[in-house]
Protein backbone atom coordinates (compact mmCIF):
# COMPACT_ATOMS: atom_id res chain seq x y z
CA UNK A 1 0.00 0.00 0.00
CA UNK A 2 1.59 3.48 -1.02
CA UNK A 3 1.74 5.96 1.53
CA UNK A 4 2.15 9.93 1.09
CA UNK A 5 3.84 12.31 3.79
CA UNK A 6 2.57 15.83 3.65
CA UNK A 7 4.34 18.52 5.64
CA UNK A 8 2.33 22.18 6.60
CA UNK A 9 4.92 24.07 8.39
CA UNK A 10 4.96 27.30 9.76
CA UNK A 11 6.67 29.43 12.27
CA UNK A 12 4.76 28.19 14.88
CA UNK A 13 3.42 25.16 14.08
CA UNK A 14 4.34 21.70 12.34
CA UNK A 15 2.26 19.21 10.56
CA UNK A 16 2.32 15.91 9.26
CA UNK A 17 0.11 14.44 7.72
CA UNK A 18 0.41 10.42 6.43
CA UNK A 19 -1.93 8.85 3.56
CA UNK A 20 -2.64 6.29 1.85
CA UNK A 21 -5.22 5.72 -0.94
CA UNK A 22 -6.74 9.18 -0.46
CA UNK A 23 -7.51 8.72 3.55
CA UNK A 24 -5.03 10.49 5.91
CA UNK A 25 -4.02 7.44 8.41
CA UNK A 26 -1.80 9.07 11.28
CA UNK A 27 -1.66 12.97 12.25
CA UNK A 28 1.44 14.85 13.93
CA UNK A 29 1.64 17.79 15.38
CA UNK A 30 4.87 19.61 16.78
CA UNK A 31 4.25 23.41 18.18
CA UNK A 32 7.42 25.46 18.62
CA UNK A 33 6.96 27.25 21.82
CA UNK A 34 5.94 23.64 23.09
CA UNK A 35 9.18 21.79 22.36
CA UNK A 36 10.93 20.96 25.46
CA UNK A 37 14.28 20.31 26.28
CA UNK A 38 14.65 16.59 27.36
CA UNK A 39 17.40 15.01 24.83
CA UNK A 40 19.59 18.19 24.27
CA UNK A 41 23.13 17.79 24.44
CA UNK A 42 25.25 21.22 26.12
CA UNK A 43 28.46 21.89 27.30
CA UNK A 44 27.86 22.78 30.34
CA UNK A 45 29.96 24.66 33.47
CA UNK A 46 29.93 23.99 36.76
CA UNK A 47 28.59 26.96 38.37
CA UNK A 48 28.37 25.47 42.41
CA UNK A 49 29.51 22.34 43.45
CA UNK A 50 26.61 21.02 47.24
CA UNK A 51 28.93 18.65 48.72
CA UNK A 52 26.19 18.43 51.50
CA UNK A 53 23.93 17.39 48.69
CA UNK A 54 26.40 15.63 46.22
CA UNK A 55 25.13 17.36 43.47
CA UNK A 56 26.24 20.25 41.63
CA UNK A 57 24.82 23.35 39.55
CA UNK A 58 25.38 23.90 35.71
CA UNK A 59 24.97 26.51 33.90
CA UNK A 60 24.33 25.72 30.09
CA UNK A 61 22.78 28.91 29.04
CA UNK A 62 19.05 28.77 30.63
CA UNK A 63 17.77 31.45 32.97
CA UNK A 64 18.10 28.41 36.01
CA UNK A 65 21.08 26.65 36.52
CA UNK A 66 20.43 22.98 36.13
CA UNK A 67 20.83 20.04 38.56
CA UNK A 68 23.56 16.93 38.36
CA UNK A 69 22.95 14.47 41.09
CA UNK A 70 26.54 12.34 41.95
CA UNK A 71 24.56 9.19 40.76
CA UNK A 72 24.18 10.64 36.97
CA UNK A 73 28.21 12.07 36.90
CA UNK A 74 29.89 9.86 34.98
CA UNK A 75 33.66 8.71 36.25
CA UNK A 76 35.96 5.86 36.35
CA UNK A 77 34.60 4.42 39.12
CA UNK A 78 31.16 4.37 38.53
CA UNK A 79 29.10 2.39 36.61
CA UNK A 80 25.94 3.41 34.45
CA UNK A 81 24.07 0.41 36.19
CA UNK A 82 25.00 0.66 39.47
CA UNK A 83 22.21 1.58 41.79
CA UNK A 84 21.05 4.98 41.76
CA UNK A 85 20.19 5.29 45.83
CA UNK A 86 23.90 3.59 46.59
CA UNK A 87 25.53 7.04 46.54
CA UNK A 88 28.12 5.59 49.44
CA UNK A 89 30.20 3.73 46.69
CA UNK A 90 30.27 6.70 44.04
CA UNK A 91 33.42 9.29 44.33
CA UNK A 92 32.02 11.82 46.40
CA UNK A 93 31.21 14.50 43.66
CA UNK A 94 33.68 17.48 45.43
CA UNK A 95 36.53 15.26 43.62
CA UNK A 96 35.20 14.80 40.57
CA UNK A 97 33.96 18.74 39.87
CA UNK A 98 34.99 22.43 40.22
CA UNK A 99 33.46 25.90 39.71
CA UNK A 100 34.88 26.50 36.63
CA UNK A 101 34.68 22.94 34.81
CA UNK A 102 33.06 22.23 31.56
CA UNK A 103 31.53 19.18 30.88
CA UNK A 104 29.07 17.26 28.37
CA UNK A 105 25.38 16.72 29.90
CA UNK A 106 22.36 15.79 28.94
CA UNK A 107 18.55 16.94 29.70
CA UNK A 108 16.90 14.46 31.70
CA UNK A 109 13.83 16.64 32.57
CA UNK A 110 12.67 20.17 31.81
CA UNK A 111 12.59 23.06 33.96
CA UNK A 112 9.33 22.80 36.08
CA UNK A 113 8.30 26.29 37.77
CA UNK A 114 10.90 27.53 39.91
CA UNK A 115 13.28 24.38 39.47
CA UNK A 116 16.15 24.05 36.93
CA UNK A 117 16.41 21.25 34.22
CA UNK A 118 17.73 17.50 35.99
CA UNK A 119 20.90 16.62 33.80
CA UNK A 120 23.05 13.56 33.07
CA UNK A 121 26.93 13.12 32.08
CA UNK A 122 25.51 9.70 30.58
CA UNK A 123 24.94 10.46 27.13
CA UNK A 124 22.37 8.53 25.63
CA UNK A 125 21.28 8.87 21.87
CA UNK A 126 17.94 7.93 20.61
CA UNK A 127 17.51 6.47 17.03
CA UNK A 128 14.62 5.00 15.39
CA UNK A 129 15.12 1.49 16.20
CA UNK A 130 18.32 1.90 19.16
CA UNK A 131 19.48 3.74 21.56
CA UNK A 132 23.61 4.39 21.32
CA UNK A 133 25.80 4.75 24.52
CA UNK A 134 28.69 6.10 23.93
CA UNK A 135 30.18 6.45 27.06
CA UNK A 136 29.12 2.54 27.35
CA UNK A 137 30.45 -0.91 25.93
CA UNK A 138 26.36 -2.46 26.95
CA UNK A 139 24.29 -4.38 24.42
CA UNK A 140 20.87 -4.47 26.11
CA UNK A 141 17.08 -5.46 24.71
CA UNK A 142 14.11 -3.01 25.82
CA UNK A 143 12.59 -4.84 28.62
CA UNK A 144 8.69 -4.96 26.86
CA UNK A 145 10.08 -7.23 24.45
CA UNK A 146 9.02 -11.00 24.79
CA UNK A 147 12.37 -13.02 27.35
CA UNK A 148 12.14 -15.32 24.97
CA UNK A 149 13.39 -13.26 21.71
CA UNK A 150 15.95 -10.64 24.18
CA UNK A 151 19.09 -13.31 23.81
CA UNK A 152 19.12 -14.06 19.95
CA UNK A 153 18.44 -9.92 19.51
CA UNK A 154 21.25 -8.84 22.06
CA UNK A 155 23.81 -11.84 20.02
CA UNK A 156 22.49 -10.07 16.22
CA UNK A 157 22.98 -6.83 17.51
CA UNK A 158 26.76 -7.70 19.16
CA UNK A 159 27.57 -8.62 16.17
CA UNK A 160 26.59 -5.66 13.84
CA UNK A 161 28.23 -3.22 16.68
CA UNK A 162 31.52 -5.32 17.25
CA UNK A 163 34.48 -3.76 17.22
CA UNK A 164 32.96 0.01 17.27
CA UNK A 165 33.15 0.91 20.80
CA UNK A 166 29.79 2.24 22.26
CA UNK A 167 27.07 0.38 23.93
CA UNK A 168 23.30 0.38 21.93
CA UNK A 169 19.75 -0.45 22.99
CA UNK A 170 17.11 -2.02 21.20
CA UNK A 171 14.37 -0.48 21.25
CA UNK A 172 10.83 -2.01 21.18
CA UNK A 173 9.89 -0.94 17.52
CA UNK A 174 13.11 -2.63 16.55
CA UNK A 175 12.20 -5.69 17.56
CA UNK A 176 11.27 -7.26 13.97
CA UNK A 177 13.76 -5.03 12.38
CA UNK A 178 16.33 -6.30 9.62
CA UNK A 179 19.67 -6.36 9.94
CA UNK A 180 19.90 -3.33 6.83
CA UNK A 181 17.40 -1.58 9.06
CA UNK A 182 19.76 -1.97 11.92
CA UNK A 183 22.82 -0.75 10.41
CA UNK A 184 21.27 2.41 8.88
CA UNK A 185 20.44 3.07 12.57
CA UNK A 186 24.17 2.34 14.00
CA UNK A 187 25.31 4.31 11.34
CA UNK A 188 22.95 7.33 11.86
CA UNK A 189 23.83 7.34 15.34
CA UNK A 190 27.44 7.13 15.09
CA UNK A 191 27.72 10.12 13.03
CA UNK A 192 25.40 12.26 15.59
CA UNK A 193 28.07 11.33 17.94
CA UNK A 194 30.71 12.51 15.99
CA UNK A 195 29.26 15.81 15.31
CA UNK A 196 28.81 16.57 18.77
CA UNK A 197 32.19 15.43 20.00
CA UNK A 198 33.20 17.74 17.15
CA UNK A 199 30.71 20.76 18.18
CA UNK A 200 32.11 19.99 22.57
CA UNK A 201 35.62 21.18 21.00
CA UNK A 202 34.86 24.01 18.84
CA UNK A 203 31.72 25.49 20.76
CA UNK A 204 32.16 27.75 24.13
CA UNK A 205 30.31 26.92 27.22
CA UNK A 206 26.67 26.81 27.40
CA UNK A 207 26.68 26.21 23.81
CA UNK A 208 23.70 23.63 22.43
CA UNK A 209 25.72 20.51 21.24
CA UNK A 210 22.91 18.58 19.67
CA UNK A 211 19.07 19.07 19.81
CA UNK A 212 16.88 16.34 20.35
CA UNK A 213 15.41 15.91 15.85
CA UNK A 214 12.68 18.38 15.35
CA UNK A 215 9.31 16.36 13.70
CA UNK A 216 10.58 17.36 10.45
CA UNK A 217 13.56 15.19 10.88
CA UNK A 218 11.67 12.52 12.44
CA UNK A 219 9.46 12.30 9.09
CA UNK A 220 12.84 11.08 7.64
CA UNK A 221 14.38 8.95 10.38
CA UNK A 222 10.83 7.21 11.68
CA UNK A 223 8.46 7.28 9.21
CA UNK A 224 10.16 6.99 5.63
CA UNK A 225 8.98 3.49 4.81
CA UNK A 226 10.04 1.24 1.65
CA UNK A 227 6.20 2.25 0.40
CA UNK A 228 6.66 5.56 0.96
CA UNK A 229 6.49 7.32 -2.54
CA UNK A 230 6.50 11.15 -1.34
CA UNK A 231 7.14 13.78 1.12
CA UNK A 232 6.02 16.97 0.50
CA UNK A 233 6.81 20.00 2.11
CA UNK A 234 5.31 23.51 1.86
CA UNK A 235 8.56 25.76 2.78
CA UNK A 236 11.30 25.86 0.71
CA UNK A 237 13.06 26.90 3.56
CA UNK A 238 12.49 23.80 5.46
CA UNK A 239 12.71 22.22 2.32
CA UNK A 240 16.35 23.08 1.68
CA UNK A 241 16.74 22.25 5.23
CA UNK A 242 15.62 18.47 4.80
CA UNK A 243 17.39 17.94 1.56
CA UNK A 244 20.39 19.06 3.76
CA UNK A 245 19.61 16.96 6.71
CA UNK A 246 19.06 13.74 4.40
CA UNK A 247 21.91 13.86 2.60
CA UNK A 248 24.05 13.40 5.80
CA UNK A 249 21.53 11.11 7.36
CA UNK A 250 19.27 9.41 5.12
CA UNK A 251 20.09 9.43 1.71
CA UNK A 252 18.31 7.07 0.60
CA UNK A 253 14.74 9.46 1.44
CA UNK A 254 16.44 12.20 -1.41
CA UNK A 255 14.42 11.07 -4.08
CA UNK A 256 11.25 11.46 -2.77
CA UNK A 257 11.33 14.31 -0.95
CA UNK A 258 9.37 17.32 -2.74
CA UNK A 259 8.92 21.22 -2.48
CA UNK A 260 4.97 21.61 -2.96
CA UNK A 261 4.55 24.85 -4.69
CA UNK A 262 0.70 24.13 -6.16
CA UNK A 263 -1.79 27.20 -5.25
CA UNK A 264 -3.98 25.13 -3.32
CA UNK A 265 -2.35 24.61 0.43
CA UNK A 266 -0.94 21.24 0.81
CA UNK A 267 -3.62 19.92 3.49
CA UNK A 268 -6.36 21.07 1.26
CA UNK A 269 -5.70 18.59 -1.48
CA UNK A 270 -6.68 15.86 0.96
CA UNK A 271 -8.93 17.21 3.73
CA UNK A 272 -6.34 16.90 6.35
CA UNK A 273 -8.44 19.94 8.31
CA UNK A 274 -11.66 18.65 7.97
CA UNK A 275 -9.98 14.97 9.47
CA UNK A 276 -8.10 16.12 12.09
CA UNK A 277 -11.96 18.26 13.41
CA UNK A 278 -13.40 14.78 12.86
CA UNK A 279 -10.38 13.19 14.85
CA UNK A 280 -11.14 15.74 17.57
CA UNK A 281 -14.73 14.09 17.96
CA UNK A 282 -16.86 11.24 19.75
CA UNK A 283 -18.63 9.53 17.16
CA UNK A 284 -16.98 8.13 13.35
CA UNK A 285 -19.52 7.06 10.74
CA UNK A 286 -19.07 4.24 9.03
CA UNK A 287 -19.95 4.25 5.37
CA UNK A 288 -22.23 1.47 5.83
CA UNK A 289 -24.41 3.78 8.15
CA UNK A 290 -23.34 2.29 11.38
CA UNK A 291 -20.75 4.58 13.68
CA UNK A 292 -18.62 4.57 16.45
CA UNK A 293 -18.11 6.46 19.80
CA UNK A 294 -14.63 6.86 21.24
CA UNK A 295 -14.34 8.24 24.42
CA UNK A 296 -10.75 8.94 26.46
CA UNK A 297 -10.70 8.97 29.84
CA UNK A 298 -7.18 8.80 32.21
CA UNK A 299 -7.57 4.96 32.75
CA UNK A 300 -8.37 3.46 29.06
CA UNK A 301 -9.97 4.45 25.82
CA UNK A 302 -13.70 2.67 25.07
CA UNK A 303 -14.84 2.36 21.68
CA UNK A 304 -18.63 1.48 21.22
CA UNK A 305 -19.89 -0.27 18.04
CA UNK A 306 -23.39 0.77 16.49
CA UNK A 307 -25.19 -0.18 13.35
CA UNK A 308 -26.79 2.52 13.48
CA UNK A 309 -28.99 3.36 9.47
CA UNK A 310 -27.46 0.19 8.42
CA UNK A 311 -29.85 -2.45 7.07
CA UNK A 312 -28.27 -3.91 4.48
CA UNK A 313 -27.78 -7.37 5.14
CA UNK A 314 -30.17 -10.15 4.39
CA UNK A 315 -30.73 -11.17 7.92
CA UNK A 316 -29.61 -9.32 11.67
CA UNK A 317 -26.63 -11.39 12.10
CA UNK A 318 -25.00 -10.82 8.56
CA UNK A 319 -25.65 -7.16 9.43
CA UNK A 320 -23.85 -7.23 12.66
CA UNK A 321 -21.17 -8.99 10.99
CA UNK A 322 -20.75 -6.81 8.34
CA UNK A 323 -20.78 -3.56 10.75
CA UNK A 324 -18.45 -4.98 12.65
CA UNK A 325 -15.58 -5.89 9.92
CA UNK A 326 -16.19 -2.42 8.91
CA UNK A 327 -15.39 -1.32 12.22
CA UNK A 328 -12.43 -3.27 12.41
CA UNK A 329 -10.87 -1.46 9.63
CA UNK A 330 -12.03 1.95 11.22
CA UNK A 331 -10.98 1.44 14.83
CA UNK A 332 -7.60 0.73 13.64
CA UNK A 333 -7.36 3.56 11.62
CA UNK A 334 -8.46 5.94 14.61
CA UNK A 335 -6.33 4.47 16.99
CA UNK A 336 -3.16 5.42 14.59
CA UNK A 337 -5.33 9.11 13.51
CA UNK A 338 -5.75 10.02 17.09
CA UNK A 339 -2.78 8.63 18.69
CA UNK A 340 -4.51 6.46 21.87
CA UNK A 341 -2.49 4.83 23.39
CA UNK A 342 -2.66 2.56 26.73
CA UNK A 343 -5.59 0.21 27.38
CA UNK A 344 -8.43 0.21 24.74
CA UNK A 345 -11.52 -1.80 25.26
CA UNK A 346 -13.91 -2.18 22.29
CA UNK A 347 -17.68 -3.20 22.68
CA UNK A 348 -18.44 -4.94 19.31
CA UNK A 349 -21.93 -5.57 18.69
CA UNK A 350 -22.92 -9.07 20.37
CA UNK A 351 -22.09 -11.95 17.65
CA UNK A 352 -23.61 -14.96 18.20
CA UNK A 353 -21.74 -17.41 16.13
CA UNK A 354 -18.49 -17.67 17.33
CA UNK A 355 -16.71 -18.09 13.36
CA UNK A 356 -18.03 -14.32 12.88
CA UNK A 357 -16.38 -13.38 16.18
CA UNK A 358 -12.91 -15.15 15.10
CA UNK A 359 -13.35 -13.36 11.63
CA UNK A 360 -13.90 -9.94 13.15
CA UNK A 361 -11.16 -10.76 15.52
CA UNK A 362 -8.73 -11.64 12.52
CA UNK A 363 -9.68 -8.36 10.54
CA UNK A 364 -8.97 -6.31 13.42
CA UNK A 365 -5.31 -7.59 14.04
CA UNK A 366 -4.66 -7.22 10.07
CA UNK A 367 -5.15 -3.69 10.17
CA UNK A 368 -3.34 -3.07 13.94
CA UNK A 369 -0.16 -4.88 11.88
CA UNK A 370 -0.40 -2.01 9.81
CA UNK A 371 0.46 0.31 13.01
CA UNK A 372 4.38 1.53 13.46
CA UNK A 373 3.44 1.59 17.19
CA UNK A 374 3.12 -1.49 18.69
CA UNK A 375 -0.12 -3.39 19.46
CA UNK A 376 -0.84 -6.05 21.67
CA UNK A 377 -4.83 -7.48 21.41
CA UNK A 378 -5.81 -9.97 24.04
CA UNK A 379 -8.99 -11.26 22.61
CA UNK A 380 -12.68 -11.36 23.53
CA UNK A 381 -13.19 -11.32 26.95
CA UNK A 382 -16.01 -13.33 28.87
CA UNK A 383 -18.60 -9.96 28.82
CA UNK A 384 -17.37 -9.94 25.09
CA UNK A 385 -15.69 -7.42 24.64
CA UNK A 386 -12.26 -6.57 22.75
CA UNK A 387 -9.24 -5.85 25.20
CA UNK A 388 -5.79 -4.47 23.89
CA UNK A 389 -3.24 -2.49 24.25
CA UNK A 390 -1.15 0.02 22.13
CA UNK A 391 2.13 1.72 23.57
CA UNK A 392 2.31 5.38 24.70
CA UNK A 393 4.53 6.98 22.40
CA UNK A 394 3.11 10.55 22.65
CA UNK A 395 0.34 12.63 23.69
CA UNK A 396 -3.32 12.15 21.89
CA UNK A 397 -4.19 14.48 19.21
CA UNK A 398 -6.85 15.58 21.69
CA UNK A 399 -4.55 16.31 24.26
CA UNK A 400 -2.20 18.49 22.35
CA UNK A 401 -5.08 20.64 20.57
CA UNK A 402 -7.77 20.75 23.44
CA UNK A 403 -8.22 21.82 26.83
CA UNK A 404 -11.04 21.19 29.42
CA UNK A 405 -14.17 22.93 28.97
CA UNK A 406 -14.45 26.01 30.98
CA UNK A 407 -18.33 25.48 31.41
CA UNK A 408 -18.42 21.73 32.51
CA UNK A 409 -14.47 21.94 33.29
CA UNK A 410 -13.88 18.45 31.44
CA UNK A 411 -17.12 16.10 32.33
CA UNK A 412 -18.30 16.15 29.47
CA UNK A 413 -21.96 17.13 30.82
CA UNK A 414 -23.57 19.94 32.37
CA UNK A 415 -26.31 20.54 34.75
CA UNK A 416 -29.80 21.24 33.56
CA UNK A 417 -31.31 24.91 34.10
CA UNK A 418 -33.45 23.41 36.28
CA UNK A 419 -31.21 20.92 38.52
CA UNK A 420 -29.41 24.76 38.97
CA UNK A 421 -32.53 26.06 39.98
CA UNK A 422 -33.12 23.58 42.58
CA UNK A 423 -29.84 24.08 43.34
CA UNK A 424 -29.83 28.15 44.02
CA UNK A 425 -33.30 27.85 45.86
CA UNK A 426 -31.80 24.90 48.59
CA UNK A 427 -29.21 27.67 48.91
CA UNK A 428 -31.01 30.84 49.77
CA UNK A 429 -32.79 29.09 52.43
CA UNK A 430 -29.40 27.76 53.53
CA UNK A 431 -28.38 31.63 53.56
CA UNK A 432 -31.58 32.82 54.78
CA UNK A 433 -31.00 30.41 58.31
CA UNK A 434 -27.80 32.21 58.76
CA UNK A 435 -28.28 36.07 57.97
CA UNK A 436 -30.90 38.16 57.90
CA UNK A 437 -30.45 40.45 54.65
CA UNK A 438 -33.19 43.01 52.92
CA UNK A 439 -32.87 41.20 50.14
CA UNK A 440 -31.66 37.88 47.98
CA UNK A 441 -30.49 39.00 44.78
CA UNK A 442 -30.04 35.71 42.20
CA UNK A 443 -27.62 36.45 38.98
CA UNK A 444 -27.48 33.46 37.15
CA UNK A 445 -27.31 32.56 33.23
CA UNK A 446 -30.44 33.64 31.30
CA UNK A 447 -31.64 30.47 30.57
CA UNK A 448 -31.83 29.95 34.49
CA UNK A 449 -33.11 33.14 34.57
CA UNK A 450 -35.91 32.74 32.17
CA UNK A 451 -37.14 28.96 34.14
CA UNK A 452 -37.54 31.08 37.42
CA UNK A 453 -39.80 33.62 35.20
CA UNK A 454 -41.45 30.80 33.69
CA UNK A 455 -41.99 27.28 34.98
CA UNK A 456 -40.44 27.84 38.56
CA UNK A 457 -41.81 31.61 39.05
CA UNK A 458 -44.43 29.60 41.93
CA UNK A 459 -41.66 27.74 43.37
CA UNK A 460 -39.40 30.86 43.91
CA UNK A 461 -42.33 32.72 45.09
CA UNK A 462 -43.66 29.92 47.49
CA UNK A 463 -39.64 30.40 48.72
CA UNK A 464 -40.32 34.10 48.83
CA UNK A 465 -43.53 33.84 51.46
CA UNK A 466 -41.64 31.13 53.71
CA UNK A 467 -38.30 32.79 54.33
CA UNK A 468 -40.26 36.44 54.21
CA UNK A 469 -37.66 38.06 52.14
CA UNK A 470 -37.85 39.44 48.66
CA UNK A 471 -35.53 37.58 45.68
CA UNK A 472 -34.82 39.66 42.92
CA UNK A 473 -33.21 37.85 39.57
CA UNK A 474 -30.47 39.54 37.56
CA UNK A 475 -29.56 37.44 33.86
CA UNK A 476 -25.53 37.51 33.15
CA UNK A 477 -24.96 36.69 29.48
CA UNK A 478 -21.31 35.88 30.39
CA UNK A 479 -22.04 33.14 33.00
CA UNK A 480 -21.82 29.30 32.25
CA UNK A 481 -25.28 27.71 32.55
CA UNK A 482 -23.52 26.33 36.16
CA UNK A 483 -22.59 29.20 36.98
CA UNK A 484 -24.46 31.63 39.78
CA UNK A 485 -24.03 34.52 42.32
CA UNK A 486 -26.50 35.05 45.25
CA UNK A 487 -25.96 38.52 46.49
CA UNK A 488 -27.31 39.49 50.19
CA UNK A 489 -28.55 42.71 49.56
Amino acid sequence: MQQDILINWSPQETRVAVVEYGAVQELHVERTLERGLVGNVYLGKVARVLPGMQSAFIDIGLDRAAFLHVADLMSSITSRHADADNTAALKPIEKQLFEGQTLMVQVLKDPIGTKGARLTAQVSIAGRLLVFLPQDNHIGVSQKIPVTQREDLRQRLQVLASDMGGGFILRTNGEDATDAELGEDIAYLRKTWARIKDAALRLPPTSVLHQDLSLLQRVLRDMVLENTQSIRIDSREQHDKLKMFATEFMPATLQRLQLHSGERPIFDLFNIDEEIAKALGRRVDLKSGGYLIIDQTEALTTVDVNTGGFVGARNFDDTIFKTNLEASQAIARQLRLRNLGGIVIVDFIDMVQAGHRDAVLAEFQKQLARDRIKTSVNGFSALGLLEMTRKRTRESLAHQLCEPCNACMGKGVVKTARSIGYDILREILREARQFNPREFRVIASPKVIELFLDEESQHLAGLSDFIGKPISLQAEAAMAQEQYDIVLL
